[in-house]
C-alpha cells in the first residue's frame, strides 16, 4: 500500500536526476561550442593574414600560392560547424534569440569568437552550476 509521503519523496529525486541530466547535456554542448569557437577563431585569423598578404603585400594577387585559397574554405567549413554547435548550446541553455545571433556572428569578426567564448562560458557555467 502506498502512502502520500512516498510519492512526494520520489518527485524531488526525479527532479534532481532531471537537473543532473540537463547539466550533463549543457556541459557537453558547452565543450563542443568552446572547441569550435577556438578553431573557428584561429582559422579566421589565418584567413585575415592570408588576405593581408594577398591583397596588401603582394603587388599582384594572382602571384599568391594556390594553397592560400584553401584557408578560406577551411574557415568556412569550421564556421558552419561552429554555427551548428552554437545553436545546439543555445537550445540547451535556453538563450534568447539576440544572444544566439550575436554569438553566431562572433565567428565572422577576428578575435571576437574568443571574447564571446569566454563570456558565454562564464554565463553558462554560472547559470547551470557547472
Amino acid at each position: 500500500m502506498s502512502t502520500g509521503k512516498e510519492a512526494s519523496t520520489a518527485t524531488p529525486a526525479g527532479t534532481a536526476a532531471q537537473q543532473s541530466e540537463k547539466q550533463k547535456k549543457v556541459a557537453s554542448a558547452l565543450v563542443r561550442y568552446r572547441v569550435l569557437a577556438w578553431i573557428t577563431g584561429l582559422w579566421l585569423l589565418f584567413l585575415t593574414g592570408e588576405m593581408v598578404y594577398k591583397y596588401l603585400i603582394l603587388e599582384n594577387s594572382a602571384d599568391a600560392p594556390s594553397w592560400l585559397f584553401y584557408i578560406g574554405q577551411i574557415h568556412g567549413l569550421f564556421y558552419m560547424l561552429y554555427l551548428v554547435f552554437t545553436v545546439d548550446l543555445a537550445i540547451k541553455a535556453r538563450w534568447k534569440a539576440g544572444t544566439t545571433v550575436a554569438t553566431a556572428l562572433a565567428g565572422t569578426i577576428p578575435f571576437l569568437s574568443f571574447v564571446f567564448e569566454h563570456k558565454r562560458t562564464i554565463q553558462v557555467k554560472s547559470d547551470y552550476n557547472l
